[in-house]
């Protein structure tokens, strides 16, 4: 088949309006589905789908708005024959006994983190702030995890009224139903979400000083493998788990017990952490020696900190592909080839 000019005029204008919203559309896939790895796929699908359409596309509504609705639907598809995303602490019951084994369970589809920042998901410098807060806050790990808690259609419903600021008519037209049935769905979401979560403290602001000299406490205390100074750093109702282990522990007693029985390190050295980010919030990829002596990506930490100056929630992430997921977040393959520790922080 010969490609004629105007096709090829028709799909670089394509690529020149729809390209900026990529991000943007792979977080909204990534609220949708609880996976990075879904995210991307379903953003490929809605991109071809999008480009499928372009040719019929009449702009009366922004191309924005279009990518999300075709986003919107492609994601709502594929949720109907997939499981949802936990975290150990979405499974139901209460907190386990940190003295107890440790079980994994590699067929429960979990959670995945979120490899980028708000930044990285706007629309740009104009963006309505309102947005932008929002944007901010939809795709931390707590928001996410309480998400999977929701049918599809509510889940729908609640990110394109809440988070993306929707009208009732714009979200009853995405996905089919009346503008009643959309404000029943929100109704029925918002409510559900009241109690998708166990117990803890809200999380807070800190300024900056504030939040670099905790983060440098945690980095000091892990490696250092201090795990009195591990404990100190946590809140009284702080909650750590870690997923593909099915258990989810309560208070810095409980965490002190956990990694005092199941770390494999030994003493000082045994762990490296470097920053980086993830669902909008500070992570550090955790390197742990090896009997041959060499770091090797182990743990993938999102923390959420509290106001008053402690850390109040832990996934530490494990999984069969770390160097994989390392590279996703920026991270080196070896501590080694890190820049120096005097690099600015990517936290802000």
């Amino acid at each position: 088949m010969t490609t004629t000019a105007s096709t090829t005029d028709s799909d670089a204008e394509f690529l020149q309006v729809t390209e900026p919203f990529r991000r943007e559309i792979i977080a909204h896939c990534y609220r949708m589905m609880g996976s990075h790895h879904d995210a991307e796929d379903l953003t490929q699908e809605t991109y071809l789908r999008a480009w499928r359409g372009y040719p019929k596309f009449d702009h009366r509504s922004s191309v924005r708005t279009w990518l999300h609705k075709i986003a919107t639907n492609t994601c709502l598809t594929a949720l109907g024959s997939k499981q949802r995303r936990p975290l150990p602490s979405g499974l139901g019951g209460d907190a386990f006994d940190p003295a107890d084994d440790l079980l994994q369970d590699h067929e429960v589809p979990w959670l995945e983190p979120f490899a980028g920042t708000v930044d990285d998901i706007s629309p740009g410098d104009d963006a309505d702030p309102a947005y932008v807060v929002g944007a901010r806050e939809s795709v931390r790990l707590a928001f996410i995890a309480a998400l999977q808690h929701l049918p599809e259609r509510q889940r729908a419903v609640l990110i394109l009224r809440d988070v993306l600021q929707w009208k009732a008519a714009e979200v009853a037209d995405t996905i089919g139903v009346t503008t009643a049935t959309v404000n029943s769905l929100l109704q029925r979401a918002r409510e559900q979400l009241k109690n998708a979560r166990p117990v803890q403290e809200s999380p807070g602001t800190l300024d900056d000083d504030a939040k670099r000299e905790l983060l440098a406490k945690y980095v000091s205390a892990f490696e250092r493998y201090d795990v009195d100074a591990i404990v100190d750093l946590f809140t009284d109702k702080a909650i750590w788990e870690m997923p593909p282990f099915t258990g989810w522990y309560q208070g810095p007693e409980a965490i002190g017990i956990l990694i005092r029985g199941n770390c494999p390190a030994e003493g000082p050295g045994d762990q490296i952490l470097l920053p980086t980010v993830a669902n909008s919030q500070p992570a550090f990829g955790l390197y742990m020696r090896e009997p041959d002596g060499v770091h090797r990506p182990f743990q993938l930490h999102v923390l959420e900190l509290d106001e008053s100056g402690k850390v109040s929630y832990v996934v530490a992430f494990f999984s069969d592909t770390m160097e994989e997921d390392f590279a996703r977040f920026g991270l080196p393959a070896a501590p080694y080839d890190a820049p120096a520790r005097t690099a600015p922080s990517p936290w802000h």
